[in-house]
């Protein structure tokens, strides 16, 4: 592993500073399981895609740790654990989702250090781009290996120039609850919307959010769900240990009679950003879920465009959409 500058900011201020001092040279350091445990000890980089010179450890940060609720919704610092959402009754009793998909992460260990913003903002999979001898479009090369190549895992909807997956599911999770960001830079703080949080290849084929290089992810807010709302979560992986999902589905709605009202559906697996599922949402609106949700969900077909070899994870998409709403209904 190449040598770096380590900072030990005390507060946002200072870690801002200390991204701003070396730009995209810069990486701010959260639980590091995966920057330091994959992408700097594999020497993942490129000419898109610079190892950096400085971590900026955003554990020695106070203020970024915590969960607290109150009227309105829970606020979830970005170097809260994932063990800590987990444990925490407030999630628990309010959004079970997040603690749901939070402890779906990994390995209890992971878990343990592993924290909410470096699970959102952790790099997306794909072995080519995680591969030190493939120069992919992804780190600033001029080829998309996945097309030719083992593509068995890849995104079957918005791939387009880059067939990546975002690997996240906290991240799945919190744009099915509604999530906002808060974002710190030089010019001061931001609130972002986790419906435009992240960028998907066609925006910026070297960025998978919006974050700039000396920006840093704070906290997380998510608001009350309204009374009743029902709250799924299912993930498919390839190993039953831990692993990262083939396919998830996060689902949040309310129901009247048996009608679906109002929702969002986001999947995870699937695209290289979150994918929300506006066209199964649009298409079960309103109308009796038991009677037409298996028409509903054959909708993510008419989105999908899978490559050679995975194709079979949009019958597993479908699939998993049908089986979770229904799950709601139990």
């Amino acid at each position: 592993m190449k040598s770096f500058d380590l900072y030990e900011p005390k507060t946002t201020a200072e870690a801002v500073a200390a991204m701003k001092k070396h730009g995209n040279k810069a990486r701010a350091l959260a639980g590091g399981s995966d920057l330091v445990a994959g992408v700097m000890k594999d020497w993942v980089e490129g000419a898109g895609m610079p190892m950096p010179d400085a971590l900026v450890d955003l554990s020695t940060i106070p203020q970024l740790k915590g969960i607290k609720a109150d009227a309105r919704g829970i606020t979830i610092g970005a170097m809260t654990t994932l063990t800590e959402i987990v444990e925490n009754k407030d999630v628990a009793a309010r959004i079970p989702l997040l603690k749901e998909a939070a402890h779906s992460v990994a390995s209890p260990l992971i878990r343990n250090y592993g924290t909410l913003g470096g699970n959102i903002n952790q790099r997306p999979r794909c072995w080519f781009f995680r591969g030190h001898d493939f120069d992919c479009l992804k780190k600033g090369g001029e080829i998309c290996y996945s097309v030719s190549g083992d593509n068995r895992y890849h995104a079957i909807i918005g791939g387009e120039r880059c067939h990546i997956v975002h690997p996240s599911d906290t991240a799945t999770a919190l744009l099915a609850l509604n999530a906002t960001a808060k974002v710190a830079g030089p010019l001061g703080e931001r609130t972002v919307a986790f419906d435009n949080f992240f960028v998907g290849p066609a925006q910026n084929i070297l960025a998978e959010n919006v974050l700039k290089p000396e920006e840093i992810l704070t906290e997380v807010f998510i608001p009350n769900p309204a009374t009743d709302t029902k709250q799924l979560w299912s993930k498919l992986k390839n190993r039953q240990v831990y692993d990262f999902a083939v396919c998830s589905v996060a689902a949040v709605f309310t129901v009247e009679n048996g009608t679906w009202k109002d929702g969002r559906i986001v999947m995870g697996g699937v695209s290289p950003v979150p994918y929300r599922a506006v066209a199964v949402e649009n298409a079960i609106k309103g109308k009796d879920i038991k009677a037409s949700i298996k028409q509903a969900a054959a909708a993510i077909r008419t989105v999908a465009r899978p490559m050679s070899m995975n194709a079979y994870k949009v019958d597993i998409a479908a699939n998993m959409l049908e089986h979770t709403i229904l799950a709601g209904l139990a």
